[in-house]
């Protein structure tokens, strides 16, 4: 990675050419009403955990993913996503976390697509993974050093697993992190705000409407 963009604050504007957004797991296995992970679990958890998760999800999280699509395709960030997805039909090669789980997106599959509503342009970044952690399970380190890339502004599933796996990962490896606060979920709000609370001190936790602005004011790309 180039030169770092401070040493001294995590509270940096995205500047633009040196920044990348990552979506986190926000695919159809766990974000879509027919996805495998909402589907096959038990009749009482699907409506006492997931419908409401999902309802949440689509209704208010969504569209903020949405718009901090938008405007960093506008400001020239690049755009990246993760999806719990396996190399092979059988899964073999998943996590011993994923395994004891239960967690199993086969290759290529359905499940392992970003939904619709942040469907990705032909030339935008998707990973596969098998663990929790983007950096465990994908060359993700490589490829933003190789882009120059010192912001990582994260968005996605779950706030207090994958997100947070991620984000105090990234700190540690010397990016600055953004988070943006009410584009991610967890399962309950209580989860969600115990997250945040717990990793704020790796990284900058900025709303939609904040992130928005910043960008729009960098300048298009």
């Amino acid at each position: 990675m180039s030169a770092f963009l401070s040493t001294t604050s995590r509270e940096i504007p995205i500047q633009p050419d040196r920044a990348a957004l990552l979506f986190i797991d926000v695919q159809n296995y766990c974000c879509h009403p027919n996805g495998t992970e909402v589907r096959t679990c038990a009749p009482e958890k699907r409506r006492a955990v997931y419908e409401p998760f999902i309802a949440h999800l689509r209704t208010h999280i969504v569209p903020n993913m949405q718009r901090i699509q938008a405007a960093a395709r506008a400001a020239g960030v690049e755009v990246m996503y993760t999806n719990i997805e396996s190399l092979t039909r059988d899964g073999r090669d998943r996590s011993l976390d994923y395994k004891i789980t239960g967690f199993h997106v086969p290759r290529g599959s359905w499940d392992g697509q970003t939904i619709d509503e942040l469907a990705p342009l032909e030339d935008e970044i998707v990973l596969p993974k098998t663990s929790a952690n983007v950096f465990i399970s994908t060359a993700i380190d490589y490829l933003l050093r190789s882009m120059g890339k010192a912001q990582l502004i994260v968005s996605g599933v779950l706030t207090d697993q994958c997100v947070d796996a991620t984000v105090k990962s990234a700190c540690d490896l010397g990016y600055l992190v953004t988070v943006v606060t009410d584009a991610c979920a967890s399962q309950t709000v209580e989860r969600h705000e115990n997250a945040l609370s717990a990793f704020k001190g790796f990284c900058r936790e900025v709303d939609t409407e904040t992130l928005v602005a910043e960008l729009a004011a960098a300048g298009p790309a």
